[in-house]
């Protein structure tokens, strides 16, 4: 899989995708990463990429000229014939597990479009494929939505992990909705604090039951 990231800042994914498991399956050949700066797209001597809204209204807007030419140079910058634009938004549907699953397993490329400002030009949606809202709360731009799409789109694809049977026991990982039974490890106890008994007892059939019970 190749992820093609368009943003004004990408300098905030440089850490990110340098480090640890997005990092390690890179190294591994499981996925290709490529910032894509929007501002080399931007109008005129001064790059422009932002206006203010038809109608009035506080912030500047994203122009839908830049956000279009960088989509569609993502699209020619990819030999995969299946792509899939994702635009994080407030308006775009919930983000599940499942739909990490989906899109890990989809066998498409993913182009990301990180907005900024007060928002988009409307328009944009024309080429986007899909809208992806993380919660409902409001962020300065779509860098960090897109950061935790990339994250737990990544760690789905096999051979990232390692130890792939653990996923499958993973909080929401069934249905959207379960979250994984707590877990323990050494000391056994901890400042009075002690590790359930039957975690302990080697009770294979009571063990299962007990984290069939605590899982939400």
């Amino acid at each position: 899989m190749k992820i093609q990231i368009i943003t004004l800042f990408p300098e905030m994914f440089e850490g990110v995708l340098g480090s640890s498991m997005l990092w390690k399956a890179k190294e591994r050949g499981n996925i290709e990463y490529e910032l894509i700066d929007l501002r080399q797209f931007g109008i005129g001597p001064r790059k422009k990429v932002d206006e203010p809204p038809y109608g009035g209204g506080d912030g500047m807007l994203l122009r839908v000229d830049p956000l279009a030419e960088a989509i569609e140079y993502a699209k020619k910058n990819i030999k995969n014939p299946k792509s899939r634009v994702i635009l994080p938004t407030p308006r775009g549907k919930l983000y599940k597990q499942s739909d990490a699953k989906r899109l890990a397993s989809s066998g498409e490329d993913l182009i990301i479009v990180c907005a900024r400002y007060e928002g988009y030009d409307e328009r944009i949606v024309e080429w986007v494929d899909e809208q992806i809202c993380i919660g409902n709360f409001v962020l300065t731009g779509g860098e960090l939505p897109g950061m935790i799409i990339i994250d737990s789109v990544v760690r789905l694809i096999p051979g990232v992990l390692g130890g792939e049977n653990s996923v499958d026991i993973e909080s929401f990982q069934a249905d959207d909705k379960t979250v994984e039974f707590p877990q323990y490890t050494r000391p056994e106890v901890y400042r009075g604090l002690n590790v359930p008994a039957v975690l302990l007892s080697g009770h294979h059939a009571k063990i299962q039951k007990w984290r069939a019970n605590k899982s939400a």
